[in-house]
């Protein structure tokens, strides 16, 4: 591929992703009002993971702790996240979803999934396969190389 195609290519990705993530928050948006999109990722990993500590939650979307501790605080406010004492260390705090917490990811997640099934329905199964793959290799990427801002 040419270095012009090459960068054609990339630009195109670039603005693609960006509607994506627009799309997003406004999906999220309508699906909660109340649950911004980044808070509604940090209860999906939280439900994901069975519980996690702040720190985990840092490190997992490369955010500062100052961040994810005020979308812990906004969360833990709406009644949908708690702390429980770590049973190995009981210094250490762990993040659960609460019945609450649960409920509205399983909900929000069911209308998401929705949404995904109708937006790909005329996608063949091989493109899917295709696309699912190149997600989980660019989401896998080591982010530690990109350039500073």
């Amino acid at each position: 591929m040419s270095t012009g195609a090459r960068d054609v290519s990339l630009d195109t990705i670039q603005r693609e992703l960006t509607a994506f993530a627009r799309r997003a928050r406004a999906t999220a948006a309508r699906l909660h009002p109340g649950l911004p999109l980044v808070s509604y990722t940090i209860l999906a990993h939280i439900d994901d993971r069975k519980g996690c500590r702040a720190t985990d939650l840092a490190t997992h979307y490369l955010l500062d702790k100052s961040t994810v501790s005020r979308q812990i605080a906004s969360l833990e406010k709406l009644g949908l996240i708690e702390r429980r004492p770590d049973p190995d260390d009981h210094r250490v705090q762990v993040l659960h979803p609460t019945e609450a917490g649960s409920q509205v990811f399983a909900s929000t997640q069911a209308s998401r999934l929705a949404a995904y099934e109708e937006r790909l329905k005329d996608w063949p199964a091989e493109d899917l396969a295709a696309f699912a793959a190149y997600l989980l290799r660019y989401n896998s990427a080591d982010d530690t190389t990109l350039p500073e801002a």
